[in-house]
């Protein structure tokens, strides 16, 4: 059995399609799970509820942490670090492997223009100590030998059937409505972002690889060093419509957060969009000779998402 906590998101569902790939056991965990292949087994999860994660995991040999909370700080606080201790603690008792998809916010600023496995982890944002937080939690328990487990990370998403991502609220969503894409930050610095089909695919991979375990994986990204503007072009392109943008300064964003909640959760995030962004994922693409798939591929196959959507 393998399981996936949070089945229902812009990972979980491809990864469930792509698990058939080594086994016909998937369960699938959400507040309304939904089945992704005929043979799925589905098992409600309120994640208030920590009493249930005990059952959801039992009598699975791989777990794969993929879920989503409210973006949030406070939220962040007060419902990881709990969820995923419940997850380790779950994991540890049926012998269960843990396989958590993770994001960046835990490295340094500086590592932000280049970042490896091996960036140094001291996050300058209050939502990233809670992202290392959960780093240690699960790294702690695998160098004491109680728990096999990795961490695949991912930089910004994009691609089909990811309604929530940045680059389709900001941009994908305003050129189709013929208005104009929204860049925060600095449009010229380089931006690099994982394409969700090739993390799931890679992901599938990891959990499923005898020797990939007890380390930190960064999952296939474009080696295309594009800019904000070079991703804005692409989206434009597709749509065969010009590339119009309006510039979101980081004090409109912290104005806006006086107003708009979600917009003072991103301001703090802002040193990201400042600076070159370029995450490496070299160390998977030379073990699996697994490549990204190119931006202008994946903008095109996430634009016919969006626009049959």
């Amino acid at each position: 059995m393998q399981t996936i906590l949070g089945s229902g998101g812009a990972i979980g569902i491809p990864l469930a399609k792509e698990l058939t790939k080594y086994t016909k056991d998937i369960r699938l965990v959400s507040r309304n799970p939904k089945k992704v292949n005929e043979s799925d087994e589905l098992f409600p999860l309120d994640v208030n509820n920590l009493n249930q994660i005990e059952k959801a995991i039992e009598g699975s040999e791989v777990v794969y942490v993929t879920i989503g909370f409210e973006y949030n700080i406070k939220a962040w606080r007060s419902t990881w670090p709990p969820f995923m201790q419940a997850v380790i603690d779950a994991c540890k008792k049926h012998q269960a492997k843990l396989v958590f998809l993770d994001n960046v916010y835990m490295y340094s600023k500086e590592a932000i223009p280049y970042m490896t496995e091996e960036a140094p982890l001291q996050p300058p944002s209050k939502k990233g100590e809670v992202r290392l937080q959960l780093h240690h939690m699960i790294m702690n328990e695998v160098e004491k030998n109680n728990l096999t487990a990795l961490i695949a990370r991912s930089a910004d998403f994009y691609g089909p059937d990811n309604k929530n991502s940045v680059l389709t609220i900001t941009v994908a969503d305003n050129l189709l409505k013929g208005k104009k894409a929204q860049v925060m930050g600095n449009s010229n610095k380089i931006h690099t972002y994982t394409y969700t089909p090739d993390a799931a695919v890679a992901t599938a991979l990891l959990g499923n690889t005898s020797d990939a375990w007890n380390q930190v994986w960064h999952l296939p990204t474009t080696k295309e060093k594009l800019t904000g503007m070079d991703w804005i072009h692409l989206i434009a392109e597709e749509l065969k419509v010009k590339a119009k943008i309006q510039t979101v300064p980081a004090w409109m964003i912290r104005l806006l957060g006086l107003f708009i909640p979600i917009m003072n959760e991103l301001y703090e995030m802002q040193y990201q969009n400042q600076m070159d962004y370029i995450f490496d994922s070299s160390k998977f693409e030379k073990r699996f000779g697994i490549a990204a798939t190119s931006p202008k591929e994946g903008v095109h196959l996430m634009m016919e998402s969006l626009k049959n959507s």
